[in-house]
């Protein structure tokens, strides 16, 4: 609990049985604690330092009230955050200056390799702060799926992450299982038929736009600051966003698929995992591979579902489930 204010774990234990106690010596501390006498006389050592422990002139050690110990520090951080933002808001309107200044030359970086496409994929991510946009196509080139360490880490510093995926990427390797566990952890996803390029924007000061590759060629991408044209490419994401079907958890988690003659009184999970693929644009075969099925199996539930619904056609199936919560 205590880390925050930089004092470590194992310092901490012995703060809180310090203060729990009256004047202790160094031994009898580390037999309460179960731990070495060295090292529970460095963690005092660190304790005296900070100012959250006195030591008595018969080596004894008494905690100094937390109240006053512990907000002296929090004093300390708060002071050191002030200036932290003073300090950030002081470079950012000099960056605001310099930015007004340069030509369209000056805010665009053409990044050519698969490393250097990589790198500055994983710091686009990692620089934003309050939201990050997407648009996933086929094929995967420099990251491909499981491979995206950024991701989650930007989910835990409370980044809100949307990304719009393209047909065809759902049909990749690995790529159901991706979605998947990027909306268990809290990534909103919706899929449409095509999408004109890959994109990745990291609040409104950052974008990243790989480039098509040419047979044989090396990949690029195209690193944009704020501008005209990253203000163009926001636009063009919320466009494709305000358009296309959400993938929901629910329908993409797996589940057991019933046999011929299973009778089951609506769609199973694994149901509801097929026409979800099927409402996004999958082919048969497409939906079979990513749910690791027979393309018999899964045309033989299609058939069960539209009996189920009383209609005729993959059409009328797909607009009875959209109708019906099935997907």
């Amino acid at each position: 609990m205590l880390e925050s204010l930089g004092i470590p774990p194992d310092v901490e234990i012995v703060y809180r049985a310090l203060v729990g106690s009256s004047d202790t010596s160094p031994a009898e501390l580390a037999e309460s604690l179960e731990l070495p006498v060295r090292e529970v006389e460095g963690a005092l050592a660190t304790l005296v330092d900070a100012g959250l422990a006195l030591r008595a002139d018969d080596g004894s050690y008494a905690g100094a009230p937390p109240a006053v110990a512990l907000g002296a520090l929090i004093n300390e951080h708060r002071q050191g955050l002030r200036l932290a933002e003073q300090a950030l808001a002081t470079l950012a309107e000099q960056h605001r200056s310099a930015v007004a200044g340069q030509s369209i030359s000056d805010l665009i970086e053409v990044v050519s390799g698969v490393d250097a496409v990589r790198h500055r994929f994983q710091q686009v991510q990692q620089a934003a702060d309050h939201e990050m946009r997407m648009f996933i196509t086929a094929p995967f080139v420099a990251v491909r799926p499981g491979e995206n360490a950024a991701e989650p880490a930007a989910v835990e510093r409370g980044v809100r992450i949307r990304a719009v995926v393209e047909r065809a990427a759902l049909s990749e390797p690995g790529a159901i299982t991706e979605a998947v566990e990027s909306l268990r952890r809290g990534l909103e996803l919706r899929v449409v038929e095509q999408l004109p390029i890959k994109l990745v924007l990291a609040d409104a000061d950052l974008a990243l736009v790989p480039l098509d590759v040419a047979s044989g060629g090396e990949p690029g991408a195209v690193l944009i600051q704020r501008s005209g044209l990253l203000a163009a490419l926001e636009a063009l994401f919320e466009t494709a966003w305000s358009r296309a079907h959400p993938l929901a958890l629910s329908s993409l988690e797996s589940g057991e698929v019933p046999g011929p003659d299973s009778e089951v009184a609506g769609p199973t999970a694994a149901d509801r995992r097929i026409l979800v693929l099927m409402l996004a644009g999958l082919t048969d075969q497409a939906v079979a591979s990513q749910l690791d099925l027979s393309l018999r199996s899964v045309q033989r539930r299609l058939r069960y579902l539209q009996d189920l619904a009383g209609v005729h056609s993959r059409m009328q199936l797909g607009w009875y489930a959209a109708r019906h919560d099935w997907a």
